[in-house]
């Protein structure tokens, strides 16, 4: 029993199954011996080695004791652990081992649950890991749906013996600081027959039998086989009562405001459409960089009309960008909603005059024409000479005209003027809010621009605005020509298997993003 216990971790049981003789030769069937051939290979090797005979050195892998290949195994990735059972039958025999099985589990997809419970239940780590993990690895992570403008968020997670695809709402308008809610679209398990069983859990009436299928790389869809599951008794009314509470939290009687009505409606029409079949692509967190001036990541912002939506923050040099996760009908999903030149601080003035909105107008303005400026004047030189001013080589006589590049390719010292723990801050009297609770002190503002336009993406424009770092959580923009402020506060979800590998991979990404929805 001493190598059954070895093999196992698990001690002596006459119920192990994984019980593999150190000297058995490969042949017969691959069943394991029983417990009485198991001691008597024990007894002989202790004979042997009181007897005086030299232990046999192993001269191959094969050679080594079952417990050592155990080890050696664990420590495979589970897709090379196929071609290792095409070896020979010893080996085969040895990787029906669940210690084997367990540590894949763990080390690839950071299964928390105690995996012995599960396999006392009938199901082993192997075929855990075999049927659903392994075959399903690819729709892990992040993901935005395919609904025209509007996007979202699926974040497809390993749950126990699930696999859960989680769609991930804003809260309540204009609640921007309360966490984020779930809501479950699909999930694949190994209950029936031990076979991996994909179920849609869109509806009230419980789960029921879906599908899903890889289009192509980082791309898959979801399919409903019994939409039915989806309607209720009321009909189209009591589902729209019924979406309206999930989404918004209220009844239409209750939002006064007729253009939020119509959008509303329109949402819901919209949306409506792809209650049986959905199509995501894959989206990556931004990799982390130490020079951030925050941490980079998703947060949940204030749009108007619109509601609350997501957006992901990332850094690229001296520009932080803001792209939309979820949209609307004017600026859709996958859109570069803000952009923000890090090395264009502003520093904003005493409280009484931050109230004034002439005031504030007139600093974000002056930063903005000395873009233009330097745009057009970019645009109109030669080459060599547009290069030479990005460099900061040019001529004394442009460098007194326009300032020296290192000026305008490093964040300003004037930032030094806002001392770290934040200066007062208010927003200017006749600037709109959708929640009145902002935080009144701030670190640092920036000139940066936001993406308007008109319904159905028509004449789409950026317009200049202040960025606001409130603390590392929380972030505002003043969108000037709206008289609008948008609020914007970190999601503190735990997202595995999102972050993108490396830079590149996240720049294609945002542009795949764009093109989507462009």
């Amino acid at each position: 029993m001493a190598v059954c216990a070895r093999l196992c971790g698990v001690g002596q049981s006459r119920r192990c199954r994984r019980r593999q003789p150190h000297n058995q030769q490969d042949q017969g069937s691959d069943s394991e011996m029983d417990e009485e051939e198991e001691e008597r290979i024990v007894a002989q090797r202790q004979v042997d080695v009181d007897g005086g005979t030299a232990p046999v050195q192993p001269q191959t892998l094969s050679d080594l004791p079952p417990e050592l290949l155990v080890e050696i195994f664990s420590l495979l990735p589970g897709p090379a652990l196929a071609d290792v059972a095409l070896v020979c039958k010893k080996f085969r025999r040895i990787l029906n081992t669940e210690t084997i099985w367990r540590r894949r589990c763990v080390e690839e997809f950071g299964m928390k649950e105690d995996l012995r419970k599960i396999e006392a239940g009938g199901i082993s780590s192997r075929d855990l890991y075999v049927k659903l993990l392994h075959p399903y690895r690819h729709i892990l992570g992040l993901w935005q749906p395919d609904i025209g403008p509007y996007g979202g968020l699926l974040n497809v997670v390993v749950d126990g013996l699930f696999i859960i695809g989680w769609m991930y709402l804003p809260p309540h308008d204009p609640r921007v600081e309360d966490p984020m809610r779930r809501r479950p679209l699909f999930r694949i398990h190994l209950w029936e027959s031990k076979k991996a069983t994909v179920e849609c859990m869109y509806g009230h009436k419980g789960p029921h039998k879906g599908d899903i299928q890889t289009v192509k790389k980082d791309e898959f869809s979801t399919k409903c086989n019994q939409t039915d599951h989806h309607r209720m008794p009321g009909g189209r009314q009591e589902e729209f009562r019924t979406w309206l509470d999930e989404e918004w939290g209220r009844t239409l009687e209750e939002i006064f405001h007729e253009h939020m009505q119509e959008l509303i409606l329109m949402k819901f029409i919209y949306t409506s459409q792809y209650d049986n079949c959905l199509t995501y692509r894959r989206i990556y967190l931004p990799p982390a960089m130490p020079s951030d001036l925050l941490q980079a990541g998703l947060f949940k912002g204030t749009y108007g009309s619109h509601g609350l939506e997501i957006v992901m923050l990332s850094f690229h040099g001296t520009f932080a960008k803001a792209t939309k996760l979820t949209g609307d009908p004017n600026v859709p999903a996958g859109q570069l909603t803000l952009d923000v030149d890090l090395s264009r601080p502003v520093v904003l003035p005493d409280l009484e005059q931050q109230r004034n909105i002439e005031e504030l107008s007139r600093l974000v303005m002056g930063v903005h024409e000395e873009v233009q400026r330097e745009a057009e004047q970019g645009a109109s030189a030669t080459g060599k000479g547009a290069a030479e001013r990005a460099c900061g080589s040019g001529e004394e006589g442009i460098e007194a005209e326009h300032g020296a590049c290192s000026d305008s390719c490093q964040p300003s010292s004037s930032t030094s003027t806002n001392p770290p723990e934040g200066q007062p801050f208010v927003l200017p009297l006749g600037v709109m809010a959708r929640n009145d609770v902002y935080p009144r002190t701030c670190r640092k503002s920036f000139y940066g621009t936001g993406l308007i336009a008109g319904h159905g993406f028509t004449s789409p424009e950026r317009t200049p605005g202040l960025f606001v770092l409130f603390d590392e959580d929380r972030f505002g923009f003043i969108w000037l020509e709206l008289k609008s402020f948008s609020l914007y506060s970190r999601l503190m979800d735990h997202l595995e298997h999102a972050h993108a590998p490396n830079m590149e991979r996240f720049e294609a990404m945002l542009q795949n993003m764009q093109s989507w929805t462009s």
